[in-house]
Parts: C-alpha cells; sequence; structure tokens
C-alpha cells in the first residue's frame, strides 16, 4: 500500500512537468497548427472584409507549410486563391480603406508562386500595383498606406511584407522603394523612441488622450513587429536598411520583454495593465512570432528570449480549446478593450499559426 501511495505521488508531481514539456515538441506544435487550423475551416468568417482579415489567417497557414513542409496547408491556401481567381479585391471608390490592407492576400499568393512557380499567381497583385485608377504607390506614392487620412500601424504588417515578397520574386527594386517608404514613414511618426513601441495611429499621442495618458495597443505593436519579421524574411541582407529594421526589432524585443506578464502574455494596453486587465492571444501570439523569429535568426539572444517565448507560448496554448478554438483574441478594433473568453477571429488564428511556425522551427526540446 504504502508502494502505491508513493507512485501516485510520484506521478501527481511527474505529470505537470511531462505536460510543459510537451508543449515544446515539433510534434505537439504540429498537432496544435493542425487542430487550430481545422477548427478554423470549419468557422470561417462570413461577413464583409477587404483581405487583412482573412488574409492574416492564410498568412499563418502559409507560415506552417513553409516550417513544417505539409502540403495540406499549401493546398488550402491554394484553394483560397483559386476561389479569388488570383486576385485582390476590388473596393468601391467610396470606400476608403487603406491600400495597404488589400495587399494581405497578396503575400499568401506570392508565397504560393514561391513555392511553385505559376505567373498567374503574381500577375494581379504586380497590376494592382500599378493601376493609376486605385490607391497604390504609383497614382498616390505619399499617402497610399494611410488609413481613414492618416498614418496606422497595423498596415506595417498587411503591405510591406508583399513588397520585399515581390522584390523577392522579380528582382525589381522599386519594391524595396515603395516598401522603405511605407514603413519608415510610419515609423517616423508613430514610433516612439523612448518606449521602442508604436502608437496606433496619431489619435494615441498622449498630447492627443484624456489625461495626457500612455495608449499602446498590444495587437497595434504585434502588427509591427510581426510586419518587420515578415520584411526581413525576404529583404537581402546587404540592402542599406537590413539593419536599421534590426535594431528596431531589437528594441521592440527589449521593450516586450519588460511589459510581459508573469503569466507569459501581456495586457492590451502595453502601457497599463489595468487599463483593460484581460490575457489577449492575438498581441501575445504575434509578440511570439516576432520574437522567436529573431531568436531563430540570431538577431535576438537566446539566453535573453528563450524564456520569455516559452512563457508567452505556454499561456496561449493554454487558452485553446479542444476544438481548436484560439481564446480571449480581441476582437476588430484600433485600441486596447475589454474582451472575453470567448473572442476570437479568423486573425487570431492567424496570429497563432505564424507563432507556432516559428516555434516548431525552433525545436526548443532539442537544443
Amino acid at each position: 500500500m504504502k508502494k502505491l501511495i508513493l507512485s501516485c505521488i510520484i506521478v501527481i508531481i511527474l505529470v505537470p512537468n511531462l505536460k510543459a514539456q510537451s508543449i515544446y515538441d515539433k510534434a505537439t506544435i504540429k498537432e496544435l497548427m493542425d487542430r487550430v487550423n481545422a477548427y478554423q475551416l470549419k468557422n470561417p468568417w462570413q461577413k464583409y472584409d477587404d483581405n487583412w482579415i482573412r488574409g492574416t489567417y492564410y498568412a499563418g497557414v502559409m507560415a506552417c507549410y513553409f516550417a513544417t513542409e505539409d502540403e495540406t496547408f499549401l493546398k488550402q491556401s491554394d484553394a483560397l486563391c483559386e476561389s479569388l481567381n488570383w486576385t485582390l479585391p476590388t473596393l468601391p471608390p467610396v470606400h476608403d480603406a487603406s491600400g495597404v490592407n488589400l495587399l494581405t492576400c497578396g503575400q499568401t499568393m506570392i508565397e504560393s508562386y514561391m513555392a511553385k512557380r505559376d505567373k498567374k499567381k503574381i500577375k494581379s497583385i504586380i497590376e494592382h500595383l500599378e493601376n493609376p485608377a486605385i490607391r497604390n504607390p504609383v497614382s498616390n506614392p505619399r499617402e497610399w498606406y494611410y488609413e481613414g487620412g492618416t498614418r496606422y500601424v497595423d498596415g506595417l504588417f498587411t503591405g510591406p511584407p508583399a513588397l520585399a515578397m515581390l522584390y523577392d520574386v522579380t528582382g525589381n527594386k522599386k519594391y524595396l522603394e515603395w516598401m522603405d517608404a511605407c514603413f519608415w514613414d510610419v515609423y517616423g511618426k508613430l514610433y516612439n523612441t523612448d518606449l521602442d513601441l508604436f502608437y496606433r495611429d496619431k489619435r494615441f499621442f498622449p498630447s492627443n488622450t484624456e489625461g495626457n495618458k500612455q495608449i499602446i495597443w498590444s495587437r497595434g505593436n504585434g502588427w509591427a513587429i510581426a510586419g518587420i519579421a515578415r520584411i526581413l524574411e525576404y529583404l537581402p541582407m546587404e540592402h542599406g536598411n537590413y539593419k536599421r529594421y534590426e535594431e528596431v526589432m531589437k528594441g521592440m524585443a527589449a521593450a516586450l520583454k519588460k511589459c510581459q506578464s508573469e503569466e507569459g502574455f501581456w495586457y492590451p494596453n502595453l502601457a497599463d495593465p489595468d487599463y483593460a486587465p484581460f490575457k489577449e492571444t492575438s498581441g501575445t501570439s504575434f509578440f511570439i512570432y516576432g520574437i522567436a523569429y529573431g531568436i531563430n535568426h540570431g538577431i535576438l539572444s537566446k539566453e535573453e528570449y528563450i524564456p520569455v517565448v516559452k512563457k508567452a507560448w505556454k499561456s496561449v496554448t493554454d487558452e485553446i480549446s479542444k476544438k481548436g478554438k484560439v481564446q480571449w483574441g480581441q476582437l476588430v478594433g484600433d485600441r486596447p478593450v475589454n474582451l472575453s473568453k470567448d473572442d476570437s477571429h479568423e486573425y487570431v488564428t492567424g496570429t497563432f499559426l505564424l507563432a507556432a511556425s516559428e516555434m516548431y522551427k525552433m525545436n526548443l526540446n532539442n537544443n
């Protein structure tokens, strides 16, 4: 009887440690990818989208393809692009959507082209960027990436990476010129060099807020660091601004490390955890993706940042339901707000899949 009791105690002590270790296994990460992706495919977003919602989801799907080489992810992405006739959406002239948002699904088309070359996959996006009748770098070079007449940080994910990808597949340097013009203009206006973090847009400068409060949106900064990772993936290292992008990533990573919660996630307002005191998975997943990318490519120190991503990864995987829903993901918005466990969206799934792709490549249990 004493031996049986002792065995039970040992099991109780050991099982949590085994469970904690398993979330870093490649096989477990792949299972999570598959479960989360399957859930999202069965529960698609049905309403209007100018493609950043679904495009962010499929950015994650393609990242999982490149990480795992599982053709299922590529076939799924190609099916989406076929349904769109490999064409970016056309909006009514009165619609004030940003030109960069329209490039989000274009990233999936370009990355599919990288996997299996067929010119029809990138024909539309190239034509889109040259069409004088729509907002693009040709028709409106100074403001084509604005939203509602102003710069906004979300666009650093939806637009510049697509231009870096187009350079990679065409060799045409104008795409890098357009990318730099967009990114560094937004950076110059919205980046707080004291905090090493971005404001969402000019409405959130302290001088514009009640009581001069700092409102630093978690997902807003997630769009930025994830966008930088995707730019660096395709930007030649000899490019004049390559190191500059790296330095922004390093600064952001250091700032994010300081404001990570003890549980591992980040609150919706990075400057004030009491502003909306809830765990939030879309920003947290973006930060895992960006920081893990930095680790995997030698930009960020393994010793300093692996503990950050491990803790964050556990906090997010704890919030995946048995069916595969990524819970606690802030709904569509432009600032930190209260949220609930049931909140999620296609782009929340996409941010998780992006994070999973880099965690899979990191292969922590074999380091």
